[in-house]
């Protein structure tokens, strides 16, 4: 079974894990940061389908932090809410408000129920 979740990862990290899902996207957690910088060093927040598998290797990698489910209520971590203040996102946000302030960047981010 396919599950989704939102993360905080680097370029880097999310094409090395790319092939393993069924599908993603991302946004630049700074859309003003130069494309110049190396894959490594540049935040985004990446919306991920997979297995369960996938999932559970992603929380077991420090690389990938993942965000509480949209619908918990649960505010971000305060890393995820300083990388995304280029968005709009205060450090009270939770998920949900997260992928409001990323849709406006790509709109595919936006929290859907199905």
């Amino acid at each position: 079974m396919h599950g989704r979740t939102y993360y905080l990862t680097t370029l880097d990290a999310w094409q090395r894990s790319a092939p393993r899902f069924a599908s993603s996207h991302f946004a630049h957690a700074d859309p003003g940061a130069s494309s110049s910088e190396p894959p490594g060093a540049i935040m985004i927040v990446a919306f991920v389908e997979a297995d369960e598998g996938v999932h559970n290797t992603l929380a077991a990698d420090p690389e990938w932090e993942s965000l509480p489910h949209p619908l918990s209520n649960k505010p971000v971590s305060a890393r995820v809410a300083a990388a995304l203040a280029a968005h709009g996102v205060a450090t009270s946000a939770n998920t949900f408000d997260v992928a409001e302030a990323i849709s406006r960047a790509h709109p595919i981010l936006r929290y859907r129920v199905f």
